[in-house]
């Protein structure tokens, strides 16, 4: 039984679906206590009341404290179980957040596991579904990880009810990833909305290729609008991409926040990243850490890549996956960049 502090690092329910993918893939049950206690409302909420259905119902686990306000759980994972699952978060939490939760079981499965999810497709503190699709899924597919997934209606904050559905293939190859610096050159890019002013999404566009411009990018951006979304809403998703990789800014318009600042913001975002000619952003880099950890414990296959920050939630990724699998994360210091290496132990 290994023993988890919520509480730890960041303190929020990463820790909690990290340790679910772990657990699951491991074998090992696990405890966690202080569930988001670094958060203003700690204990499980609707989303990760979600995602810990998903993995109990997935791998046939038996669970102790799975109630809305949790701040301690018991998962104790069994046979993982192929098949159809359908699951309503009943609020707009983050269906990507629910996905990455259970995508990793995809080096134990032998047949695809489908899965169908209600709830957020683009809210805050977590990957749009924009930057799901376009930068996660694409970076782990060099992994071997192979996901099929397709969106029916979008999600805003706060009443949810986007949908979305996603087949996850067993592997037929995996290869660690060894990513020097990359050289951007254009950005891509799609602003969702969603029963908005029609000038909205236009004045967003607008910033986002003038402040480009200045740096000297060019950009290709669309307008996605699907007005069956039941609350409204707007978010903006770039990415560039690299010889051997890719990287991607994301973002959620809210209530106060001027069009032209989001696209700036974005814009901004995506620059940085460029201009650094790190392998992945600072989002991506702790959510492959799971994948390439496993990789490197089971199949002695070292990975490394380059990123221009470390994030405490990178940080706290990479104490969890330290407790569950026998690998050690280095996160140096290299000149401009950080240098994340993963090597069994």
């Amino acid at each position: 039984m290994i023993e988890i502090d919520g509480s730890y690092g960041e303190g929020g329910g990463q820790i909690l679906r990290s340790s679910l993918s772990l657990s699951i893939l491991t074998g090992k049950a696990c405890i966690i206590k202080n569930i988001r206690a670094n958060r203003p409302n700690p204990g499980l909420r609707a989303q990760h009341l979600t995602a810990v259905r998903v993995a109990m119902e997935v791998s046939n686990a038996d669970v102790k404290g799975l109630e809305i306000g949790s701040k301690r759980l018991e998962f104790h994972p069994g046979d993982i179980e192929e098949g159809r699952y359908h699951f309503d978060i009943g609020t707009a939490g983050s269906v990507t957040l629910v996905l990455q939760t259970i995508l990793p079981i995809s080096f134990l499965i032998s047949r695809p596991i489908e899965l169908s999810l209600r709830g957020g497709t683009d809210v805050k503190w977590s990957p749009t579904w924009d930057y799901f699709v376009n930068v996660f899924l694409p970076i782990i597919s060099k992994i071997g990880v192979d996901v099929e997934a397709e969106i029916l209606r979008r999600g805003f904050y706060p009443s949810g009810g986007g949908e979305v559905r996603a087949r996850i293939n067993p592997l037929k190859r995996y290869s660690p990833l060894n990513l020097d610096e990359q050289d951007y050159q254009d950005v891509e890019g799609v602003i969702t909305v969603s029963k908005l002013r029609e000038d909205i999404p236009r004045r967003i566009k607008h910033s986002i290729i003038d402040y480009l411009i200045r740096k000297g990018v060019s950009a290709r951006i669309k307008v996605d609008r699907d007005d069956s979304s039941i609350s409204e809403g707007v978010s903006v998703t770039l990415w560039s991409c690299g010889k051997d990789s890719r990287v991607g800014s994301a973002h959620v318009g809210e209530k106060g926040l001027p069009s032209e600042k989001l696209g700036r913001l974005s814009a901004d975002d995506i620059f940085k990243e460029m201009e650094s000619r790190a392998s992945l952003d600072v989002h991506m880099a702790d959510q492959v850490l799971i994948y390439l950890a496993y990789l490197s414990a089971h199949h002695q296959r070292f990975s490394r890549f380059l990123v221009r920050e470390i994030t405490n939630h990178a940080r706290t990724n990479a104490w969890l996956v330290e407790r569950f699998l026998p690998v050690r994360i280095s996160m140096e210091r290299k000149e401009r960049l950080y240098e994340v290496q993963i090597r069994g132990i």
